[in-house]
């Protein structure tokens, strides 16, 4: 795995805050090695919970952009989730080992920050808000909140509305295509 950026750095914007994917696009050229062939971008969640389909989402926007050209794991077609996420994260690494990862994923927050995205650098622990005890994934984390967390997690991610995971989405892979596109400037 390689090395961290060793800044740490925890940015949060709104997905519907005047020029997001702007602000994104360049926050994600400056911690996001898009020059580097060896970029895998993990879409972390599962199209059978609304809540939780941020990261699908994400990964099939990603797919149909046709310059986009890096490798995305996690799509609505074949989602990357708790079943398959270490057996995805083994096989990268051994056809990738200096695989810099990109990790995607929806969590649950305070209701003042639902529809906040966060990027940070390092890894993030996919299913943590639901109990689950799932590897550590990716050098820079890019996280949506899509609900309230705290009570009855299940529940909560079943009946989130999925405009919200869906618009959230929309601005992830706009702004990384757009610093994809950038990056080559």
């Amino acid at each position: 795995m390689r090395a961290a950026v060793t800044t740490t750095y925890d940015y949060r914007i709104h997905y519907k805050d005047s020029g997001a994917i702007w602000k994104l696009s360049t926050f994600f050229l400056e911690h996001i090695p898009f020059h580097s062939p060896d970029l895998v971008f993990f879409c972390i969640g599962t199209d059978r919970s609304t809540g939780d389909a941020l990261g699908p989402l994400t990964g099939s926007r990603l797919t149909e952009f046709q310059a986009f050209p890096f490798p995305v794991i996690g799509t609505l077609e074949s989602p990357l989730h708790a079943l398959n996420l270490e057996q995805h994260i083994k096989d990268v690494y051994i056809k990738t080992p200096n695989a810099y990862i990109v990790a995607i994923d929806a969590c649950l927050g305070k209701e003042s920050s639902i529809g906040q995205l966060i990027v940070q650098d390092g890894s993030m622990l996919p299913g943590l808000a639901v109990g689950k005890n799932l590897p550590a994934v990716g050098n820079v984390s890019i996280k949506g909140i899509v609900n309230i967390g705290g009570f009855m997690e299940y529940a909560v991610l079943q009946s989130t509305r999925l405009h919200l995971p869906f618009e959230m989405s929309r601005t992830i892979a706009r702004a990384l295509q757009l610093a994809n596109n950038r990056s080559k400037l």
